[in-house]
């Protein structure tokens, strides 16, 4: 499924990144907490969460998302769109989804869940 595939399904809004909306999403990692990220997502995959902080933003870029989704209606400050128009290559949407529903719909679409260490 792809990331333009993905905005038009949850009807997200597209702060940024459109040109890159046709990178391939296979695996989603869905989290609140900087550290968590930073120890358990992998590279090259979504990253949904409802944090809008320059750190998220930071961190998708050590990581290497595909892009970010902020649930719930949020959506981070214009000027931490801003630097990230000028300064990264990740998408960032939003959407009305809360995380639980986004993942669900995601996972029903047949994006699975990132896991470095399979269960």
């Amino acid at each position: 499924m792809t990331l333009r595939e993905i905005q038009a399904y949850i009807g997200a809004e597209i702060l940024c990144g459109e040109g890159q909306l046709d990178r391939e999403v296979h695996e989603a990692f869905a989290c609140d907490l900087i550290s968590e990220m930073l120890a358990s997502a992998s590279s090259h995959m979504l990253l949904i969460t409802s944090l809008t902080n320059a750190h998220v933003i930071h961190t998708a870029e050590v990581i290497d998302a595909l892009g970010v989704i902020f649930v719930g209606g949020r959506r981070p400050a214009e000027d931490v769109i801003e630097i990230v128009k000028k300064n990264s290559s990740i998408p960032l949407l939003t959407t009305k989804c809360q995380m639980f529903d986004c993942c669900g719909l995601l996972f029903a679409k047949g994006v699975q869940a990132d896991r470095k260490d399979p269960l």
